[in-house]
């Protein structure tokens, strides 16, 4: 059994303690708006689509050492950042989009978030066609009814249980919140290392191993694409986790991949159960920009209602982000990032992936 020991460093935080540190909130500087809206002009005088946008279109001269500031506490602090003080109700949602979009290029580079090429998805519920559109199993859900992709899942109005995406940052930034719930939950991974590694070393040795995935929803039409990789790494000292129930038990349906062992079923028993325990609770209001490093914060959603009719249906715009300042990753992982370098641009969907 190899030596395990405890993780250290700001981004191993309990949720009760930092739910109410002004450490990760983060209000747009005065004058901020302003020179959004003018770099959002700027584009739009020469015409830019808002996916066409790049970081010399979009100058933000004065917000630059805020915005560096932010990507340093992603990576090299406690991994959660909201920046609030930005207006959405005066801007029209190709505005939003540019506006968002160019934030995200100062920040890091947007990457794919499914095989058919998106940059930025509008998160809301989409109804009950989700799951033929992005990925279902027929007879495999809950008393033999669909099984939804994790795709499909974000793009309804359930609840979301915690996981993490394939991008070194995921950004979201929130458009309308719902008449109830919709509720954003975070916790730290590092922290849920160390809380099993405390009372089942045993169990955390088997989330170092590899768990069998399928690339049902964002890569593939067919569950049967599947790929091996551990939930935990770690490398030069660097933690990571990538997980995401979801695609775990999309693969076990799959004929011929193994099934879980009781090892690993503890194993993620006690990781959801001790990842409830360190987690917090926070609701996004409009002109709220959530950005959470995937590598050391799992991030999940309670389910939401809707009322259109007084204007309350939730959508958030979500960005992944390839990070310059990005930690290695362990070699393994390259089935999944593609390229494991220390600030690689990496994660995201290949655009050959059937």
């Amino acid at each position: 059994m190899p030596l395990r020991t405890p993780l250290s460093g700001p981004g191993v935080w309990l949720g009760k303690d930092i739910a109410n540190s002004p450490r990760w909130v983060k209000t747009l500087p005065a004058g901020g708006a302003a020179e959004l809206a003018a770099a959002v002009a700027a584009v739009n005088r020469r015409g830019l689509d808002w996916k066409d946008i790049r970081r010399a279109d979009f100058p933000l001269p004065t917000l630059a050492p805020f915005l560096a500031d932010v990507t340093d506490e992603l990576e090299n602090g406690c991994g959660i950042v909201k920046i609030t003080g930005m207006t959405v109700a005066n801007h029209d949602e190709d505005d939003l989009r540019r506006l968002y979009f160019g934030i995200g290029t100062h920040v890091g580079t947007p990457v794919f978030q499914n095989r058919t090429g998106e940059l930025m998805r509008a998160i809301r519920d989409e109804g009950a066609h989700v799951g033929r559109t992005y990925g279902q199993i027929e007879g495999k859900g809950t008393s033999g009814g669909t099984f939804l992709s994790s795709y499909a899942r974000t793009l309804t109005n359930g609840g979301l249980r915690y996981h993490t995406d394939r991008t070194d940052v995921v950004g979201l930034l929130c458009v309308r919140q719902a008449m109830a719930g919709g509720i954003s939950k975070l916790g730290s991974t590092p922290a849920i290392h160390n809380a099993i590694l405390e009372r089942r070393p045993d169990l955390l040795d088997e989330l170092f191993k590899p768990f069998w995935r399928s690339r049902l929803g964002e890569e593939s039409t067919d569950p049967a694409t599947v790929y091996a990789l551990p939930i935990f790494g770690l490398r030069d000292g660097k933690f990571t986790s990538h997980y995401s129930l979801t695609f775990i038990e999309a693969a076990e349906m799959v004929p011929g991949v193994p099934k879980l062992t009781s090892a690993q079923r503890q194993a993620i028993d006690m990781l959801m159960s001790v990842a409830e325990e360190v987690s917090f609770s926070m609701t996004l209001e409009p002109g709220d920009l959530q950005l959470i490093n995937s590598h050391v914060t799992y991030h999940g959603r309670t389910p939401f209602e809707d009322d259109f009719n007084a204007g309350k249906s939730r959508m958030l715009l979500r960005l992944w982000l390839s990070m310059a300042n990005s930690r290695p990753l362990p070699d393994d992982h390259a089935v999944l990032w593609r390229d494991v370098r220390a600030g690689a641009v990496r994660g995201g969907i290949a655009q050959d992936a059937r």
